[in-house]
């Protein structure tokens, strides 16, 4: 199953993208022999769109052309709450039932079209408070990872 991260806005170079970079390439490493590959960023441009309500249709429209075939997971601080092993076994369902992608969605500084958010496999809160974008990628790409650790039985999580 191949993961991505989809998410509206780009990072500038610096640590919190080599944060990113190093999860996902740890997620790589250990998600091969698990059958989960990819963990792919796809960065969207933000609408310049004159109004919130617009700017967040026409971002959903993007992220909508740009996600592959798969379970989607929008991000959103009114999602559901869940612990990482229950984060890493749902991939694991998804894998098992032979989904062929995963797609995790951040929203733009407006956050998701209310549609989108709706239409989405998974509603996913890290936490009621609102995060900036660059802290929910660098979280989600060490969650993804941990996911890795999770389901190979690696000692990297320590849940009880």
């Amino acid at each position: 199953m191949r993961i991505t991260i989809a998410a509206v806005g780009r990072m500038k170079a610096g640590p919190e993208r080599e944060m990113v970079a190093r999860y996902l390439d740890r997620a790589t490493g250990g998600g091969k022999p698990l059958a989960l590959t990819g963990f792919d960023v796809i960065e969207l441009t933000e609408s310049r769109a004159s109004s919130s309500a617009s700017r967040k249709a026409e971002e959903a429209k993007n992220l909508r052309a740009s996600l592959p075939d798969g379970v989607v997971v929008a991000l959103d601080e009114r999602g559901k709450s869940i612990g990482s092993e229950t984060f890493a076994n749902q991939i694991g369902r998804w894998r098992d039932d032979g989904r062929p992608a995963a797609s995790f969605v951040i929203g733009g500084a407006d956050g998701l079209l209310p549609e989108f958010v709706s239409q989405a496999d998974l509603v996913l809160s890290f936490s009621p408070l609102t995060w900036p974008h660059q802290l929910v990628r660098i979280m989600l790409a060490e969650q993804l990872y941990r996911t890795t650790t999770i389901l190979s039985g690696h000692p990297y999580h320590r849940g009880d």
